[in-house]
Formats: structure tokens, sequence, C-alpha cells
């Protein structure tokens, strides 16, 4: 009872606040009941739209993110953000009219915003950049690229800003106004580079052929399969380093799973070398000391004529 009475006198002193007698007052609460609950169901239509946009783009296959269902859910992301900036200015622009003639007031907001758009250039380069983003695909939620010197995976974007997670899981808040040029690593395929260093001592072309016999063992794999978009390849040799032949190997891979195909490949190739005896190399540096002979002892110089004491 005291709390009803202590929300009766705030109604109260905001009635004779408006100078609105009890029954217009309580007309204009029942207006803004009607208006915050077209709202709500506004915003319930809208989470249902982007649970729908979702849900038409899913194939069922959680083991893949195909191009389709990142867009969908980037759409669904922004509709979302959209929605809901939109709904509560409406409403609130709404709730003001139920009170006030906001005429005036839109008006002089009007020319306020005019004012504070020459001071947020910055704010409307984001939208504007954000906005080819999005009608561009240049990129979507889910997608791993790189972006003003930061890389990661996208977890959300609007028109301001896109968000990223690293490897080490820092979060990339980044403005769309400062992405002048976007590196997308999972956009359709991508392709596993794993280079193998073998001794200068081996077969070279025995490494190749052990190399072409692995991959092709690896490409038949049926747990590996599914995560290739073409037979892997052996270019041959790409450089003869300082201490051993780098061999170059490539394989086109489905987006996304170019690192763990890169992984396993390393894996078994190394593990293949070994068993065929091809030593991988380590780093080897020869050093030579001015002054030492052929034994390595240094040399000590003998003293001239007239050196000495006596």
């Amino acid at each position: 009872m005291v709390f009803l009475s202590s929300v009766g006198d705030i109604l109260r002193q905001i009635a004779d606040f408006l100078r609105l007698d009890a029954r217009e007052f309580g007309r204009k609460l029942i207006q803004l009941g009607f208006i915050w609950l077209a709202a709500f169901v506004a915003w319930r239509l809208v989470r249902a739209l982007a649970r729908r946009i979702i849900a038409t783009a899913d194939d069922g296959d959680d083991s893949t993110f195909t191009e389709a269902e990142q867009r969908s859910h980037t759409v669904a992301n922004l509709l979302k953000s959209v929605g809901r900036a939109v709904i509560i200015t409406v409403a609130l622009l709404l709730t003001l009219n139920t009170f006030l003639d906001i005429g005036p007031l839109l008006a002089g907001a009007g020319i306020l915003g005019l004012a504070v758009s020459f001071g947020a250039q910055s704010l409307v380069k984001d939208v504007i950049a954000g906005f080819f983003i999005l009608s561009e695909n240049q990129f979507g939620i889910g997608d791993v690229i790189e972006v003003a010197g930061k890389s990661g995976a996208v977890e959300r974007m609007s028109l301001r800003v896109v968000m990223l997670r690293d490897a080490e899981g820092v979060l990339h808040v980044i403005p769309n106004g400062q992405i002048t040029t976007v590196s997308n690593r999972t956009r359709k395929w991508a392709r596993a580079v794993v280079d193998v260093s073998v001794s200068y001592s081996a077969n070279v072309d025995l490494a190749l052929g052990v190399l072409r016999d692995e991959l092709a063992q690896f490409a038949a794999d049926p747990l590996w399969a599914l995560r290739l978009d073409g037979a892997p390849e052996v270019l041959g040799v790409q450089d003869l380093g300082e201490s051993a032949v780098v061999i170059r190997t490539l394989t086109r891979t489905q987006a996304g799973a170019q690192w763990e195909v890169a992984r396993e490949l390393r894996r078994r190739m190394k593990n293949r070398l070994d068993n065929e005896g091809l030593e991988i190399p380590p780093p080897q540096m020869t050093v030579q000391l001015r002054g030492a002979d052929p034994r390595g002892l240094p040399i000590v110089p003998r003293p001239g004529p007239g050196a000495g004491g006596a």
C-alpha cells in the first residue's frame, strides 16, 4: 500500500507539472502503454525476421560455414542493431509527442544535427564506409580478415565498427573509416603452403617422389578429403638455402581449413621423411676465425729481433 501511495503521488506530481487533469493524464498513460507495447512487438518481429534470415541460409551442416550462412548472419546482425535503434528512437519521439508538441523540438534538433555533423565527419565517414562494406559483401561474420594492421575472426560488424578476435583472444574494435585494404583469408577457398627442407646430401628426386606419394595418401584420407578443394601439388625445389634444399607443396582447401591442413601435412611429412631416412637438417653456420691454424689453435706471434729485456 505504501508503494502504491508513493506511485500515486509521483503520478499526480507529473500531471500537475504537465498541467493535465486526472482523466486526461490517464488517457495519455494508456497511449503511452500502447506505444511501448507496439515497440516491444516490433522488436520481437525484427528478432524473428533475423532468425528467419539465418534459418533460410542454414544448410544443416554444422561442420562448414558457407558464404551464404556468413552473409545471413551479417545481415541479421545489422538488422537487429539498426532495428533496435530505429524502434527506440521512434518510441521516444512518440512518447514526447504524447505530452508535448515536438514540432519545434524536431526543427531545433535538425539545426543541431547539422551543426553536429560538421564536427562528426569521422562518424559519417565510418557509416558510409560500413555501408559499402556490407553492400559489396567484402567480408562477413566468421571470416578471418586482416584490416588496419590487425587480423582475426569477425565477431560483430555494424555500419560504424568491425570487431575482430585474434588468435590470442584479444578483441580489436576498428572503425570502418580506417579500413582501406581488406585481406580476406576465408573467402570461397584457401591454400595451404608448406615448405619442406631436406639435406644437401639427400637425393632430391627421391624426396620429391616421397612427398608426392604422401600427399596422394593424404588426399585419399576420407577424414581430410572433405577439407580439400583440389589435388595437392608438389611444385618442386623452391630455394637452395644456406643449409638445406627447400621443396614447396601447395594444397587447395575449403575456406578456413588451410591452417589445420598445413599442420597435419607438416606432421605427416616429418614422419614420412624420417621413415625414408631423409634428413631435415637443422640450421647451420660456418664460422671462420682469422689467425687460427688448421687445427683450430690460435697462432701466437713470435717476438721480433731486439724484443725482450736482454
